[in-house]
């Protein structure tokens, strides 16, 4: 009977994402990530394949737990738009620095020059459409937003709005990360007719 795995492919992964904030994915090595989890390179070697094996494992994971946040936070708020922030929180909580940002992005380069990882980022964008289609038609349906509220083209923008509020941080390098992804977020929800 196999051993069981005292690091799971989720703990991975998610030491993936904090080496990829800290070395970005070109200069990353299993052994960064191996450091992260708690594990050796050969054991990665044996789980993934190769560097772009676990690249690919993590941007799948990604894609399938895309929505998880907005879930979790719905879950956890009464208010839809309560919950919105509160994942607004987290996404800004992943980024200390704008070199971290920097890092992140660069995943983003792969994603869009490599169809294997297009593949997942098209999912990944997707399953955000969807899951703040579902969180702004509860904002909706709860009075929060006016109803006629166009909510497929909102979420659209709140998801620009927050891709473009993180980066314009990351470029300036002013302020809090979170406090302007709030105050941008307020500023497109007040606007909504």
């Amino acid at each position: 009977m196999p051993r069981p795995r005292a690091t799971s492919d989720t703990q991975i992964l998610a030491a993936t994402a904090r080496a990829i904030g800290a070395h970005g994915p070109g200069k990353l090595t299993l052994a960064h990530v191996g450091a992260e989890a708690g594990v050796s390179p050969a054991t990665l070697s044996q789980r993934f394949g190769s560097k772009r094996g676990l690249l690919l494992a993590f941007a799948a994971g990604a894609a399938a737990d895309a929505a998880g946040p907005y879930r979790r936070a719905r879950a956890a708020h009464d208010s839809p738009l309560a919950a919105l922030h509160a994942v607004a929180d987290e996404f800004a909580g992943h980024l200390s620095t704008p070199e971290e940002m920097a890092n992140h992005l660069a995943m983003l380069q792969l994603d869009l020059s490599d169809p294997e990882f297009r593949v997942h980022a098209a999912e990944h964008t997707r399953a955000v459409d969807t899951a703040l289609r579902e969180l702004l038609a509860d904002a909706v349906a709860d009075g929060e937003l006016p109803s006629g509220t166009d909510v497929p083209r909102l979420a659209r923008a709140v998801q620009i709005t927050t891709d473009g509020s993180l980066l314009r941080w990351a470029l300036t390098g002013d302020g809090d990360p979170a406090a302007l992804l709030h105050d941008d977020l307020e500023h497109l929800l007040r606007s909504t007719p």
